[in-house]
């Protein structure tokens, strides 16, 4: 992409959403702009971290986003237009400008199976910045790279400050894998300007992001604001460019379930059952199969409609080991 139209330096971003935060840009429909992302940690976490740091996060910094930017003529019941148009890796530390540094970290008290990890981990990934090769993990494996922006959205019409952690139907923190470049995502206005801010990139992410963190990464996001008036939307909607998942499939799946009345415990015995598989399979640790899955395994419904038993489906590539 061409030089765009405005940048936002990362040290224009809050945490939380708020439509009394004053906006740091002003952008006409069709402008382009590029976005400085910290990475999900607030920079507190870099290519020299060790696990010591997870204990001392501070949570008050976790999710920045950069923004808010104010888009001419955006009015309630409008829907701004955002396309996706390239993701730069930023480096870290003592690295060089051609590698890129994320972070997975086990968190103690997040992710849908912290009862069963309830210590600390973390795995620092290094990767090629430019051409976003399959980057390794520490423990074995090589997970190919997918980036995309994890946290998207506009501001809610409802007063005062809401949390970043959960998505809302102006986007959010959506963590959806496919938000990628060449993707079009459409948010609904719920204030004047819309207030867009955009973080939490991600170099790769599995459907799901079960054990609560992707590939967590630094990057300049590229990306085009317009406007559709009167869209009338209640819910973030999105269009790719194409196929999805065509950078995991070439070698098949190793596929567990969760059976049962609750969608969500059935997609908790389907991810603890694939981490037993892998750790018996590869021998690492169950904590770093878990971590694994986050960053490259999707969850899916697989079924719904035969009642009482819905099926969640836990997929793994088998290309990530072989």
């Amino acid at each position: 992409m061409a030089t765009c139209d405005h940048t936002i330096h990362g040290a224009h971003h809050h945490f939380g959403w708020d439509r009394s935060i004053p906006p740091v840009a002003a952008v006409a429909p069709g402008d382009s702009v590029e976005f400085e992302c910290v990475d999900a940690s607030g920079g507190q976490l870099d290519a020299e971290s060790t696990l010591a740091a997870i204990a001392e996060l501070d949570f008050d910094r976790i999710n920045p986003v950069t923004g808010p930017i104010f888009i001419d003529g955006a009015e309630p019941g409008d829907a701004v237009k955002v396309t996706f148009e390239n993701f730069t890796p930023t480096s870290s530390g003592t690295m060089g400008t051609a590698k890129g540094f994320g972070w997975t970290a086990n968190i103690p008290g997040f992710g849908l199976l912290a009862d069963q990890f309830p210590d600390p981990a973390l795995n620092i990934w290094i990767y090629d910045a430019a051409d976003f090769t399959p980057a390794l993990y520490g423990p074995g494996g090589r997970v190919p790279l997918k980036p995309f922006a994890g946290t998207v959205g506009l501001a809610l019409a409802e007063e005062g400050l809401h949390s970043v952690v959960p998505p809302r139907r102006v986007g959010g923190n959506m963590d959806i894998r496919d938000l990628t470049a060449g993707t079009t995502l459409y948010l609904p206005v719920e204030v004047a300007g819309g207030l867009f801010s955009i973080g939490d990139t991600h170099a790769a992410q599995g459907d799901g992001e079960v054990c609560g963190t992707a590939i967590e990464s630094p990057m300049n996001v590229a990306l085009t604001l317009d406007l559709i008036k009167d869209a009338g939307l209640k819910t973030p909607r999105y269009t790719t460019p194409g196929p999805v998942t065509r950078h995991l499939d070439e070698k098949g799946y190793e596929v567990t379930t969760g059976v049962g009345t609750d969608l969500f415990e059935g997609a908790r015995a389907a991810v603890a059952q694939m981490v037993d598989l892998l750790s018996a399979q590869t021998g690492m640790a169950a904590v770093e199969a878990y971590m694994l899955c986050s960053v490259c395994g999707d969850l899916r419904i697989s079924e719904i409609v035969d009642q009482p038993n819905w099926i969640v489906s836990f997929y793994f590539p088998r290309l990530v080991l072989d």
